[in-house]
């Protein structure tokens, strides 16, 4: 035995080397059929494999140009980065995007830009940017809710996100004044750090199930009554990522604590259905809407990724007809999505953003109906000229939400799906959760929230308004095609937006910090 031993500490490194291979290539060749590389080109056969594991970071970081990478380019990601930092987000030497490519944006600046006197809210507050509508005032909701940032982090599920990611975000709206969506794995304890809470759910009820999968309205009166922090109730029909096919959480992601918290079981997959049980029908939708917006007294509004209208035409004629309906909707592009998707459904089903939001908010206008709706984008809208465009066609506010996740350190590695997320934000893992600084994150959210807010207001006022809610189609012109090479967004989508009832800052401004009284009651 010691002879055998003493053989052993005199074989060199390398010929342990040698034998690790050997035993691999008989391994490669003799007792796996998984991996016909592998089998005909033993060892070498890993290092491809390996390369191509990697191959997304290489491009990200060696191959590809700053403006050739989907779905964010590494302009568009380096401009979150610095802005969430707080360091130098500018441009040297002119914009180095092709200005002539197709949909690419221009906003009309006027001669002379708006000016602000000394006592103008934004000479106090640079990045001071409430939504110009209260949510709820027109159905008259016991408690209306008038959201305090344009721009706000859209919905994204603790399950799918880590808590610390979760948390980070919560924290951040709550120093940005903003809100923050649940997504639709329930309210969890890393939501509740002080921010405002859209509480969303979809076809798993998750955090508001009964025992039987369905949808259980007392325990969202309880879920509200013990949570002041909700203040409105989403309604998910479907999500931009993937409409009508449901949701996958895989069962490595589904800790004791995520079990407890969307009323399901530990490390078993969690499918969402594809369609609601709580309603067939229109009709029935907009019962539950009232019958929750009557139980717990807030706003309650819908989330949609548009494709066909008619159901959509169905709902607005039954709000014609009832005087009743949703007092918000949120708008998801096709391009969006932070959840994993079949490419089939993430490339191909429902309408991108702009397609989708234009076609339902001229029917809506056409039934004059858009006064009655706050609208919510949401779908890689989280940069200043592509929400100054939003504006211009008819939203609200706006939801970020992968751009929310690069704030706080998410670095497009797009493995968001298997648990494996590198920055820790999109795993479970706690080791790689570790990574994330809560305190410093909050405020990295929070700088690129008021960073944003800033930089859409400085465009606002070099177009000649005060607020964003007062862009119209004319004042955004986009690259349409070869043959008709420019036009404004009215010529391009045949609409002209409502007028939001817009007065001053000054007045959203004694809203936000004197009573939170709306605006039409402030003296004139």
């Amino acid at each position: 035995m010691d002879s055998f031993l003493s053989v052993l500490g005199n074989i060199s490194w390398w010929m342990w080397m040698l034998i690790i291979i050997l035993i691999v290539a008989i391994r490669d060749i003799f007792f796996q059929s998984a991996h016909t590389i592998s089998h005909n080109f033993p060892i070498v056969g890993h290092l491809r494999y390996w390369l191509e594991s990697i191959g997304p970071e290489m491009r990200q970081y060696f191959v590809a140009n700053n403006r050739e990478e989907l779905p964010f380019n590494r302009i568009e990601r380096s401009w979150i980065y610095a802005s969430a930092k707080r360091e130098n987000n500018y441009e040297g030497f002119g914009t180095d995007r092709d200005i002539y490519a197709h949909q690419h944006i221009f906003v009309k600046n006027q001669m002379m830009a708006y000016k602000i006197g000394p006592d103008h809210p934004n000479a106090k507050d640079k990045c001071f940017l409430p939504c110009a509508k209260v949510i709820g005032s027109y159905n008259k909701r016991r408690k209306p809710f008038r959201p305090g940032s344009a721009i706000n982090v859209s919905a994204m599920s603790f399950g799918s996100l880590s808590a610390a990611a979760v948390e980070s975000l919560n924290l951040g709206v709550a120093k940005a004044g903003a809100y923050h969506n649940t997504g639709e794995g329930g309210l969890s304890p890393y939501h509740k750090k002080g921010g405002d809470i859209i509480f969303h759910f979809g076809t798993g009820y998750f955090g508001v199930r009964s025992d039987d999968g369905n949808f259980s309205m007392e325990k969202l009166k309880v879920l509200v009554n013990e949570n002041p922090c909700i203040k409105a109730i989403e309604i998910k029909l479907s999500q931009g990522a993937k409409p009508g096919k449901g949701g996958v959480l895989p069962g490595a992601k589904i800790t004791p604590e995520i079990a407890k918290i969307r009323g399901v079981e530990v490390g078993k997959d969690v499918l969402s259905p594809a369609t609601h049980k709580a309603f067939d029908t229109i009709p029935e939708l907009l019962q539950l809407i009232e019958d929750i917006a009557e139980q717990t007294g807030l706003p309650v509004g819908v989330k949609g990724a548009i494709g066909k209208l008619d159901q959509w035409e169905a709902l607005a004629d039954l709000m014609i007809k009832t005087g009743k309906g949703p007092d918000f909707i949120t708008v998801d592009g096709g391009e969006g999505g932070t959840g994993a998707a079949p490419p089939s459904f993430a490339d191909h089903v429902s309408l991108p953003w702009v397609y989708g939001f234009s076609s339902l908010y001229k029917m809506f206008l056409d039934k004059k109906l858009t006064d009655r709706i706050v609208f919510i984008g949401s779908g890689r809208l989280g940069f200043p000229a592509k929400a100054a465009m939003a504006f211009a066609m008819g939203v609200d506010c706006i939801n970020v939400a992968r751009e929310a996740m690069m704030s706080i350190g998410c670095i497009q590695a797009q493995v968001c799906h298997t648990n494996r997320c590198p920055s820790g934000v999109a795993t479970q893992n706690k080791w790689l959760q570790g990574g994330i600084h809560v305190p410093l994150k909050s405020d990295r959210l929070a700088q690129y929230f008021k960073t944003f807010r800033k930089e859409l207001i400085e465009i606002t006022h070099a177009a000649g308004y005060e607020h964003p809610c007062q862009f119209t189609m004319d004042d955004i012109q986009v690259n349409v095609d070869d043959d008709f090479l420019h036009s404004d967004l009215k010529s391009t989508y045949g609409y002209e937006k409502s007028k939001v009832p817009f007065k001053s800052m000054h007045e959203l401004y004694a809203c936000e910090f004197l009573g939170g009284q709306d605006f039409h009651d402030i003296p004139k």
